[in-house]
């Protein structure tokens, strides 16, 4: 019974805070949209989240009792607490965090296109790109787990107390960065991951290939050199020529196992081209 209280107690707040960015960017996009986004649309994706997000948060919490009871300790200590800003530590801590986090994620980010690109294929097959429409595989919790989760939770940094309102603001950070709306950071993006600048990393374009695989800032994709800045009305098309999204959570589930093995059913999808094998991006 405590097993099962810790885990609802870790995955509740998990779940509300993604289902409150959902809802709030899908307003936005409905309000505010840069192209034709119809809500049947994102159906798939409300299907899709419904089962993922449970597994995540049940893996994630699971994963942090395993690794409290195992009782293995941070290698590194990081100065992010901010303390001598006094109040703004409450902002500046968790940004400073979510900077250390997002460098994980880079590499975790790159490591997929390179050697697990049939399993991240899921999220680069959707087409009608938005906030709820930016689903992955089912195995993306597992993933991170290991090339993000294991490695991050070897430093520890003083970030203390996170504010209610910085929480909010990284869910819908990371709903934003998907969303096909007018709105967007501007000269911001110097600092911060935007919808231009994650689309870029979507495109259908050769030319964008391997580029912009940071989710929070763009400071990683800087220093490693795979930044591609979008000029003013550069919005591409999105998706991946050997695969059409899936349409179904059986599709789903079984993506990686049938890319590129279904010629007909994926020109059916609306592709122009089909490979024999999945093409690292």
């Amino acid at each position: 019974m405590d097993l099962i209280e810790t885990l609802y107690a870790g995955a509740v707040p998990y779940l509300w805070s993604w289902s409150f960015a959902f809802i709030f960017m899908t307003v936005v996009e409905m309000l505010v949209p840069r192209g034709r986004q119809p809500l049947r649309t994102r159906l798939p994706g409300l299907a899709f989240w419904a089962i993922w997000l449970p597994v995540s948060a049940l893996v994630q919490a699971g994963f942090t009792r395993l690794w409290v009871a195992a009782g293995i300790e941070p290698l590194l200590t990081l100065p992010l607490g901010f303390h001598w800003t006094g109040a703004a530590a409450l902002v500046l801590a968790p940004i400073a965090a979510a900077i250390l986090y997002d460098f994980f994620f880079y590499w975790c980010h790159r490591f997929q296109h390179r050697f697990l690109w049939r399993f991240h294929a899921v999220h680069h097959s959707i087409r009608d790109l938005n906030s709820v429409n930016a689903y992955h595989h089912i195995t993306e919790p597992l993933i991170q787990t290991v090339l993000i989760l294991i490695p991050a939770s070897l430093i520890v940094s003083e970030a203390g107390a996170t504010s209610a309102v910085v929480t909010v603001f990284l869910y819908l950070h990371g709903a934003f960065i998907h969303s096909p709306t007018r709105y967007h950071l501007g000269a911001g993006r110097l600092g911060l991951v935007d919808n231009r600048f994650h689309r870029i990393h979507h495109s259908l374009e050769p030319r964008h290939f391997d580029t912009n695989f940071g989710a929070f800032t763009t400071l990683w994709d800087r220093v490693f050199g795979t930044a591609h800045f979008p000029a003013a009305e550069e919005w591409p098309d999105c998706g991946i020529a050997e695969a059409g999204p899936p349409r179904t959570v059986g599709e789903w589930l079984a993506f990686p196992y049938r890319l590129g093995r279904d010629p007909a059913a994926d020109r059916a999808a609306g592709n122009e081209s089909s490979a024999l094998e999945p093409q690292p991006r």
